[in-house]
């Protein structure tokens, strides 16, 4: 596939899981918070059935980056980590397949805050 149409699809799917959240954030009373559990949720589910697997395929980053790709990030590491090690790996799996992504986002988050000095709404 040319590499412009691929930054095409990775683009459309992204902005489709956006325009949906954005969709239920002005339609209806979910809170933001709400909808990126729900988006989660709705990953691990997807990946624990093996439907997320083909979009991410398609399309990539479009796929892995929004909170749907974090769910099936960890749906896909119980899945390794029951192969391996068995039935603790129910509950090693999803961390040890996370674990990069939870750890950059505390520490980009932290250095963010050190730089630009947050503060407490009044």
């Amino acid at each position: 596939m040319d590499t412009f149409w691929r930054y095409v699809i990775v683009f459309l799917v992204g902005g489709a899981f956006c325009l949906i959240a954005q969709i239920l954030i002005d339609k209806t009373r979910l809170t933001p918070a709400k909808i990126l559990v729900g988006y989660v949720c709705i990953g691990v589910f997807l990946g624990a059935i093996g439907v997320y697997e083909p979009l991410v395929e398609l399309a990539g980053a479009g796929a892995t980056v929004p909170l749907t790709g974090f769910g099936y990030l960890l749906a896909d590491g119980v899945k390794e980590a029951i192969d391996e090690v068995g039935a603790i790996g129910i509950l090693t799996g999803g961390l040890k397949a996370t674990a990069g992504g939870i750890t950059a986002a505390i520490v980009f988050g932290l250095i963010w805050a050190l730089i630009f000095r947050s503060k407490s709404k009044r």
